[in-house]
């Protein structure tokens, strides 16, 4: 009996020890470990820098989407300024072709010298007026040969000489350059080889 309680004893005081050293280690980790969790200075330091140099990128992706904005908004206006002055150009033309064809079509007689010096002097108040906003007439068309970027064939004519296939013979409206861009392309007669 006597082994069975010092048995006993021993198994207890295992069972102590075993407890005793398990409630240390829930102590131990419930306890705050400042060492472990308080960052030291070059870290906190390194934290900041990371902080700033996001920063920094967020401002000047701001920026630059800003400028991009302004540009865009600059570009978007002098565009709708110039389809304007396109729409406004491109309404008068029909005007200068009226007093060009008044022109050349009035007699040119002594009764009629008063009218045609008026029709040429408003003709070319007129055409200044569209040159100083960047109106330009095209170069006659009249024995070029027919180009599709600046002329439009309103008709072919045929023709017995091979040399002159291909070539402009008549221009009936004038053609125009607004800046860089066609405003009007030149209406034209192409000249057509035909053999006999």
């Amino acid at each position: 009996m006597e082994t069975n309680k010092n048995e006993a004893k021993n198994h207890s005081k295992v069972k102590k020890e075993s407890t005793i050293e398990t409630e240390e280690n829930v102590v131990a980790e419930n306890q705050p470990q400042e060492e472990a969790t308080t960052p030291s200075a070059e870290d906190q330091l390194a934290a900041v820098k990371e902080e700033l140099a996001s920063a920094k990128d967020q401002n000047l992706r701001l920026y630059a989407e800003f400028e991009n904005y302004k540009r865009r908004n600059a570009k978007e206006r002098l565009d709708l300024m110039n389809s304007a002055n396109q729409d406004v150009m491109l309404s008068l033309l029909p005007v200068v072709d009226d007093f060009e064809r008044a022109i050349k079509n009035t007699e040119k007689s002594e009764e009629n010298k008063s009218v045609v010096e008026g029709l040429e002097l408003i003709h070319a108040k007129l055409t200044d007026t569209l040159k100083q906003k960047g109106l330009k007439p095209m170069d006659s068309a009249i024995g070029k040969n027919f180009d599709v970027e600046t002329m439009e064939a309103i008709t072919r004519l045929p023709t017995t000489d091979k040399k002159q296939s291909g070539k402009v013979i008549d221009e009936i409206e004038k053609g125009y350059h607004l800046g860089n861009k066609v405003l009007r392309y030149a209406r034209v007669v192409v000249a057509h080889f035909e053999e006999n």
